[in-house]
């Protein structure tokens, strides 16, 4: 009995890193471009925690910036990485690129 019990555990576990795989894979992208953010706005589902994706296609770094959000991420030229946001409420949560205001904005639209 013990044995199927083990097997069960690990095909188990093999299920649930395929499931937080898939997940990541799903993660929202955010990419920095010319000093912009595309899409400029994004859909999220409400109710649940995000891991969005930032990647700065740009030379230079860039902040990601929210104040609605509660967060600040400095993305080196290059480079990404991931947010963790929410669970949020439905509404409209506004970001910036804190090194290029002027060009680089964007909302996140939980639904």
């Amino acid at each position: 009995m013990s044995r199927i019990s083990a097997i069960l555990a690990v095909a188990c576990a093999c299920i649930a890193a395929g499931a937080v795989a898939a997940r990541a894979d799903d993660a929202p992208v955010l990419t920095i471009k010319q000093h912009q953010f595309e899409p400029a706005e994004l859909a999220v589902p409400a109710g649940q925690e995000v891991r969005l994706v930032v990647r700065n296609l740009d030379a230079t770094p860039e902040e990601f910036e929210s104040e609605d959000l509660n967060r600040e991420k400095v993305i080196p030229g290059g480079g990404e990485a991931t947010i963790l946001i929410g669970p949020l409420d439905a509404g409209t949560y506004t970001f910036v690129g804190e090194f290029h205001e002027a060009t680089a904005k964007g909302r996140i639209v939980a639904k």
